[in-house]
């Protein structure tokens, strides 16, 4: 955790020297933006003050935090304000898949979020699933668990993949019970 608050600190401050603004005048321009969403927000910062991405994500996740937008923090970022990240711009209109998914698997019991650069991993001794956009029109869940015949929609992997099967959603409604069960059943190999 401290890593983490060491590398957050570091690119602030990278952030300043870039920018030649202080983090309290970046906060000042987010918020006197009248932006409310989360992308919206980054697009502003890397138009007007030409920010990467990344630097510009950093920061609105920061500001957002400070003024208690999002849920508890997990590793330094509310889970909210990861999925924010997320699903931006073209990629927001799938968000609700992954709310839903989000939602049955938090009824399975007790794992952590790891939240990565493309993607969300959900653990318990080991990743059991991994959840993100895969492109504009699609989310992606990677799924590890043995005995199960893959299927036209629960694609098998080769050997060496970070996950043993793949399934691809491009609506909620893809969120149906046979999706659920194999992700359960993922849930309970990694326990």
């Amino acid at each position: 955790m401290a890593d983490l608050d060491k590398a957050l600190a570091t690119q602030l401050a990278n952030i300043e020297k870039r920018t030649g603004k202080t983090l309290k005048q970046l906060t000042k321009i987010v918020k006197d933006s009248g932006l409310s969403k989360h992308g919206e927000m980054v697009a502003m910062l890397k138009a007007e003050l030409k920010m990467g991405h990344g630097d510009a994500n950093t920061l609105v996740h920061v500001v957002r935090k400070a003024e208690g937008k999002g849920a508890a923090p997990a590793k330094g970022v509310s889970a909210d304000q990861v999925l924010d990240g997320l699903y931006t711009g073209k990629k927001e209109a799938l968000r609700p898949i992954h709310d839903k998914l989000l939602k049955a698997i938090r009824k399975f019991g007790e794992f952590e979020e790891a939240p990565k650069k493309t993607y969300v991993s959900y653990r318990r001794k080991k990743q059991f699933a991994m959840i993100g956009p895969a492109t504009n029109t699609r989310v992606e869940v990677g799924l590890n668990m043995k005995g199960v015949e893959g299927t036209d929609r629960l694609e098998e992997q080769r050997p060496g993949q970070m996950c043993q099967y793949k399934v691809k959603l491009t609506e909620v409604k893809d969120v149906d019970a046979k999706l659920i069960a194999w992700i359960k059943q993922a849930y309970e190999s990694a326990g």
